[in-house]
């Protein structure tokens, strides 16, 4: 298996393939049998890990941590994403979600984060969703102050479209290096909106969430994931490969550099996405898949 980085800034470097930690509270993992698969992704060449203070409010963080703890040499040995702008609000009848992406909420979330994941630096910060009420001087002055005060490496954004994305970077001196996005065969949002076209000019790599779109891609009966499944498994055939292997492929061969983020904890779902790096797709084979679905055309 081969082992890549994908560099997305002068002083940060991240695996191409990314391990995320969306539904990690679900894996009933203790913290010593969560370091240990941890460091299984490392030696795959995934080092990179993904989380956010939302992802179950705030418990997977605080589970990662205590892995880094168990484990103190994880740590060192990998590059940390998380996220912030996302909360809830208690009701009387459950829960209200909102954004804050105000300064005095970015500091305080990434201090927050800071302590849960046992972490004195995050590698990489990005504002989680595109907040109506961006206020992008008082944003990308507090994703600033993190970075000149040590506590983040880098910052960026996740799913943001391109105005919001062009406002903020121009805001924050050209500092985003990253938009995570999601992408799929059977998902185009952002080929729609001229998103991925942004991401070439202004040569920032995203990050890819739910490349298997949730793993639907393989289980649902929606005409447009049957019809996906079916030339993505017709072109595994051709390769030699499981099916998972040419979805990652697809999304790898893109000339935007993108680095689809693996949400399983199966590491036979890990060796899917790292095997996809030494497989090579015709250029009719990506067109196939791009087309597949009957979402996009060819004209």
């Amino acid at each position: 298996m081969r082992k890549t980085k994908t560099k997305v800034s002068h002083n940060l470097s991240l695996s191409t393939i990314i391990q995320g930690f969306w539904r990690l509270d679900k894996w009933n993992m203790p913290a010593s049998e969560l370091a240990r698969f941890m460091n299984e992704c490392i030696e795959r060449g995934i080092t990179t890990f993904d989380t956010a203070e939302i992802y179950a409010g705030s418990q997977c963080e605080t589970l990662m941590g205590e892995a880094f703890r168990a484990d103190p040499s994880i740590r060192s040995r990998i590059e940390l994403v998380t996220k912030t702008g996302i909360f809830k609000q208690p009701t009387a009848d459950g829960s209200f979600g909102y954004y804050d992406t105000s300064y005095d909420r970015i500091i305080q979330s990434c201090r927050e984060s800071l302590k849960r994941l046992n972490s004195a630096v995050i590698d990489l910060y990005l504002i989680h969703r595109s907040d109506p009420c961006l206020d992008v001087w008082a944003t990308s002055r507090a994703l600033l102050d993190l970075k000149a005060q040590g506590l983040v490496r880098e910052v960026g954004v996740s799913n943001f479209e391109p105005f919001k994305l062009i406002a903020l970077n121009q805001a924050a001196a050209g500092a985003l290096v990253t938009n995570q996005i999601e992408w799929s065969p059977v998902c185009f949002e952002h080929f729609d909106s001229g998103m991925m076209d942004l991401l070439g000019v202004e040569k920032i790599h995203p990050m890819i969430w739910s490349p298997l779109a949730g793993g639907r891609l393989f289980t649902a009966d929606d005409p447009a994931c049957v019809k996906a499944r079916n030339k993505i498994t017709e072109i595994a055939g051709r390769h030699h490969v499981e099916p998972a292997v040419i979805v990652y492929a697809w999304i790898l061969s893109h000339p935007a550099g993108a680095m689809p983020i693996v949400g399983s904890s199966k590491p036979e779902r890990l060796d899917y996405a790292v095997q996809a790096l030494d497989v090579k797709l015709e250029r009719y084979e990506w067109y196939e898949i791009y087309a597949a679905s009957g979402q996009q055309k060819i004209k």
